[in-house]
């Protein structure tokens, strides 16, 4: 029982002690320890009714006692100084005071990507006057990249920006049904047409159509094909490298054992993706083209210097030797400069291997060097703006893209003064010849492809209808043999068959006899297209031929329109109209 008695004499003391030096703070934790720690007493009780003695009994119930009061004690203290708390607590904190009202402040948006797209600019070209100039000179062009790109313009609900609208490659967009030449002994058949400008009847046009004979996809000779393509960051856009590797999905199964293809990408350095490859191995191919990926930065020089080596490697003697390049037309590392990229394409046409460019995308479409590179190339360019006009360009002209039946194609018409007082080629501005360029076959010009079809325009003033723009020069009466009286001009083209470092010369006369009260269906359509073309370009040569007057022409010569391409025109037409509209409400005003 001692050491219990102890124990509690101890703790006694000790809580006594305690309270003399502890702090407040000290204290209420003490007293809240103090208080858990129950004494009831029953083992003591226990011990003294065991027989311990009287004075040890009674010194216990003593210290007992003492601590019961003490506890008394620190409870009613607690309970005071809980009750100061609460008597004393401080004052609630006032409400913060009134803030002004402001605008939310709004996300920090990343400012847009710059638009970088690349046209090459130029001038419509002018009315010239026969007597002072006589000869117009230029090189054919199958192009038709322009018409695809303004359509996914305005299908983004935009006008294109002036020198992205080529003329000559819009109304190039369409097949006019030419007559082909009789045998293939001659590669292509001309035809000519003169009837009434639409927008001035006092005018006449004067269509000159060239169609190619056509050669069945069975039959075009073996080809040594070389996928270029552009695999840097620029191209992960849907309609850039995925829309491209749809595009050539198309394409594969129109592939042969005959054929070689390979594929090479660029996209910082240049990689062989797939080495020449039979044709008929469309697993393998499709394959090749699964696996590829955008990034990096572009340099394109790189990848045309591996794509020509495959080439070489593949070369067929014979056949079609080409590399397709696949691109935005965003070069920008590595070979990059302009003219030394078109040296390279130069010195590989020379040695048979022609280059054909594919453009994709926007934002930063060059359009201004794929159409170069093409033309240097001895090949054609086309723009991929959905897969209807990838199976077009690779399906459905596949012969005319891949084959070239005449190169370096170049017309020149000579104007008779004496019945002709004005003349002004629509298009065709940046293929435009000197006249001793004509006769001189270093000149490089134009290819046609099998079955393709050319088109150009020329708009007449024949003297005496009061349609002249300028008057003529005092001291330039012309004067002319009665022979050729009735001639309004005479037509000359010079091409070279495949292979032929030497040209062969087709000339033909364009008499009065020729001019028709009325024009063609054809030749209807293909002004509406001139037209639309001279509007998007800001209408300075139509004589105010409006929207409305254009659609008329062209719905009234839709004629035989079995892949769409013309009832799509007139879609395209009124998006342009409505846009317009919207930029320049006198527009709206001039076509209702």
């Amino acid at each position: 029982m001692r050491p219990l008695l102890i124990s509690c004499l101890a703790l006694a003391v000790a809580a006594g002690c305690a309270k003399k030096t502890e702090t407040k703070e000290e204290a209420d934790q003490a007293a809240s320890t103090l208080d858990s720690i129950e004494v009831t007493g029953s083992r003591i009780g226990d011990q003294t009714a065991a027989g311990a003695p009287a004075t040890a009994r009674a010194e216990a119930e003593a210290a007992a006692s003492a601590m019961a009061r003490d506890r008394h004690v620190r409870a009613a203290a607690k309970a005071q100084r809980a009750q100061e708390t609460l008597a004393y607590a401080p004052p609630p904190a006032p409400p913060p005071a009134p803030v002004a009202h402001y605008a939310m402040p709004q996300p920090v948006m990343a400012p847009p990507e710059a638009n970088t797209e690349n046209y090459e600019a130029f001038d419509d070209n002018g009315i010239v006057r026969s007597a002072e100039n006589a000869v117009s000179t230029f090189s054919i062009d199958v192009d038709t990249g322009s018409y695809s790109n303004v359509r996914r313009m305005l299908a983004q609900g935009q006008l294109p920006p002036k020198d992205a609208v080529r003329v000559e490659e819009m109304i190039n967009y369409f097949d006019y049904g030419y007559a082909g030449p009789a045998d293939r002994s001659q590669p292509f058949a001309v035809s000519t047409e003169l009837a009434p400008a639409p927008w001035d009847r006092k005018r006449l046009l004067m269509h000159v159509g060239i169609q190619g004979y056509a050669v069945p996809v069975s039959q075009i000779p073996a080809s040594n094909l070389v996928l270029l393509i552009d695999t840097s960051g620029s191209m992960s856009d849907p309609n850039k490298l995925p829309l491209l590797k749809e595009a050539f999905r198309q394409m594969v199964p129109q592939l042969r054992a005959q054929d070689r293809v390979s594929i090479v990408v660029y996209a910082g350095s240049a990689g062989l993706v797939l080495p020449p490859t039979p044709g008929d191995r469309h697993g393998e191919i499709l394959d090749a083209l699964g696996r590829l990926e955008a990034g990096g930065s572009t340099n394109g020089g790189e990848g045309i210097e591996l794509a020509y080596a495959m080439a070489k490697q593949g070369f067929i003697d014979g056949g079609v030797n080409r590399v397709v390049l696949a691109t935005d037309g965003d070069f920008n590392v590595g070979i990059y400069d302009p003219r030394a990229l078109e040296t390279r394409v130069e010195q590989a046409r020379e040695s048979g291997i022609a280059l054909t460019t594919l453009g994709f995308g926007q934002g930063n479409y060059n359009d201004a060097m794929a159409e170069k590179l093409a033309d240097v190339g001895n090949g054609n360019h086309a723009y991929i703006d959905n897969l209807m006009e990838a199976r077009k360009v690779l399906v459905e002209e596949m012969s005319s893209t891949l084959l070239t039946i005449a190169s370096d194609v170049k017309i020149q018409v000579e104007f008779n003064p004496a019945q002709v007082a004005e003349y002004r080629l629509i298009g065709y501005e940046n293929r435009a010849l000197a006249r001793e360029d004509f006769n001189n076959d270093q000149v490089d010009a134009g290819e046609i492809g099998a079955g393709h079809d050319v088109t150009a325009i020329y708009e007449l003033c024949l003297v005496g209808m009061g349609c002249e723009s300028s008057d003529p020069l005092r001291y330039s009466a012309p004067k002319v043999a009665p022979a050729t009286a009735q001639e309004l001009a005479f037509l000359k083209l010079r091409y070279k068959l495949p292979g032929n470092d030497r040209s062969v010369l087709m000339e033909r006369p364009v008499t009065r006899r020729d001019v028709k009260p009325e024009a063609s269906e054809n030749l209807r359509f293909a002004a509406a297209v001139a037209a639309y073309a001279d509007l998007l370009r800001g209408g300075q040569n139509m004589d105010g031929f409006s929207w409305d007057q254009i659609e008329t022409l062209a719905r009234g010569a839709r004629g035989n329109d079995p892949w769409g391409y013309r009832s799509e025109f007139l879609q395209l037409l009124a998006q342009a109209r409505s846009l317009s509209a919207a930029r320049d409400p006198a527009v709206a005003i001039s076509t209702e």
